[in-house]
């Protein structure tokens, strides 16, 4: 996989330090020992830069980051040669915790709210996001809105961007996914209980998650994708309805896969792949994110040999 030229945005309102905590046989409610621990810079929007700076593509960063333990951050966006546009804001970024039993094979998530930002906080981002759009063709939108933020904050700014030219990818869910729908991104990625929530209904099969992501579609989204865990995830355009089915490999940590899968998909539509090929990256780019501990990915060269292992067929429409 080439460098590309090709320039990406994407923004994090809420980003965190996501710290790593393996216990075995973790039990609530009693001492537990700790066998190791990590700490990284994360946050969804965080993740899919990092991961697509290491899928070649020259990448800026930008939203809230909490001036007093910023450095962690520093360091990543220096070590990954990205362009640090973020808004720093007083206090600190919150840090998440991730219960890691391998013995139980459970993973438990404790995640603490993000910090607030001002009315001034709010519109010294929106400067900075309009001043990337010269330079940059995509741009993603990814993760939760921190307290007092306007909910209809992305919506805003996916209306911004494509009047600008430019492709928006969303991965949010709750109250700003619903209002921002209208807005049609270019694409979006939720996961089935995120989807069932935004629809407010239940899909208990297969079918009904096509129809769904059909539905939006019609709507105006040019790609919808569903990621469902083991099952794989659907992709879903005008033309095709996909099923990309992963390999079994050996989980290690969650954290990022899910922001593994946006960014090999925007990798591989910024590269003009076909669908197919997409979701085969996607996919590939997560499973890679399952084999290892904290929000990393294996290799490319890895990365190209699980995307053999993917299986995407069509499914019925």
């Amino acid at each position: 996989m080439m460098t590309q030229s090709i320039g990406i945005v994407t923004v994090t309102m809420n980003p965190a330090i996501d710290q790593s905590v393996a216990i075995a046989n973790f039990a609530a409610g009693e001492v537990n020992r700790v066998d190791w621990d990590q700490s990284d810079p994360g946050g969804k929007g965080v993740n899919v830069a990092s991961f697509l700076a290491d899928l070649g593509f020259r990448v800026a960063v930008t939203g809230f980051l909490g001036s007093e333990n910023a450095i962690a951050f520093d360091r990543l966006f220096a070590q990954k040669g990205m362009t640090d546009g973020f808004v720093r804001i007083p206090g600190k970024t919150r840090v998440n915790v991730k219960i890691i039993d391998e013995a139980q094979q459970r993973i438990t998530d404790i995640n603490f709210p993000g910090q607030s930002a001002s009315a001034d906080d709010v519109a010294a981002l929106r400067n900075r996001l309009a001043a990337l759009i010269p330079d940059h063709e995509w741009f993603v939108l990814s993760g939760s809105v921190p307290a007092g933020i306007p909910v209809g904050l992305y919506g805003e700014w996916v209306s911004m961007l494509k009047s600008a030219g430019k492709r928006v990818v969303l991965d949010t869910s709750g109250e700003p996914l619903r209002d921002a729908i209208g807005e049609a991104p270019f694409a979006i990625k939720p996961n089935i209980a995120e989807l069932e929530e935004l629809l407010g209904e239940s899909l208990p099969t297969q079918a009904a998650v096509v129809d769904a992501a059909r539905g939006l579609v019609r709507d105006g989204i040019q790609c919808v994708v569903i990621s469902m865990g083991k099952q794989g995830a659907l992709f879903v355009d005008v033309d095709d309805c996909l099923l990309a089915v992963p390999p079994a490999v050996v989980v290690k940590s969650t954290v990022g896969a899910g922001d593994a899968m946006v960014a090999g998909f925007v990798a591989g539509k910024a590269r003009g792949w076909s669908l197919a090929d997409c979701a085969r990256l996607a996919t590939a780019t997560a499973v890679g994110a399952l084999t290892q501990l904290g929000p990393r990915l294996p290799t490319v060269q890895t990365i190209e040999s699980l995307m053999q292992q993917v299986t995407v067929r069509a499914v019925a429409q």
